[in-house]
């Protein structure tokens, strides 16, 4: 379809607003996706020595919310199938996986769901912790 103006046919398409509108979205995008890495509250126990967790793909994080439910990711497993998504998901593929567990979560439980790493046949575990602003203020 042209387009008539005063002295002939335009034969072409605008694309400045379909540049400016991707520019905007890719904007959008490139600031809330590290916001989104992970999607459960987790309350961590805080101590004096943390490293970063990594921040690549090749990696899973084992997540133990207050009221003792399990998340691999954001995806909530219950405890019969954590074993099997394990075995799966990170010794299969060669993926290295981090425990979250919550301050408030029963030493017995944090036991049970290590037990159940161990089981999946996974040796390498990374524990994560919130690093403490003031070195005295240390949870016990």
């Amino acid at each position: 379809m042209a387009i008539k103006t005063g002295g002939g046919f335009l034969n072409e398409i605008n694309v400045t607003p379909f540049v400016d509108v991707m520019l905007v979205l890719l904007i959008i995008f490139m600031v809330t996706a590290p916001l989104m890495t992970q999607g459960v509250e987790v309350d961590l126990p805080i101590t004096k020595t943390v490293k970063n967790l990594p921040q690549d793909s090749e990696h899973l994080v084992l997540s133990i919310k207050k009221d003792g439910t399990v998340f691999l990711d954001e995806y909530q497993v219950g405890l019969d199938e954590l074993q099997d998504h394990l075995k799966r998901l990170v010794a299969k593929q060669k993926k290295q996986l981090f425990l979250r567990a919550d301050k408030d979560v029963a030493y017995g439980t944090v036991v049970m769901i290590m037990g159940e790493i161990k089981g999946a046949g996974i040796d390498r575990l990374g524990i994560v912790a919130e690093k403490s602003a003031d070195p005295k203020k240390e949870t016990k």
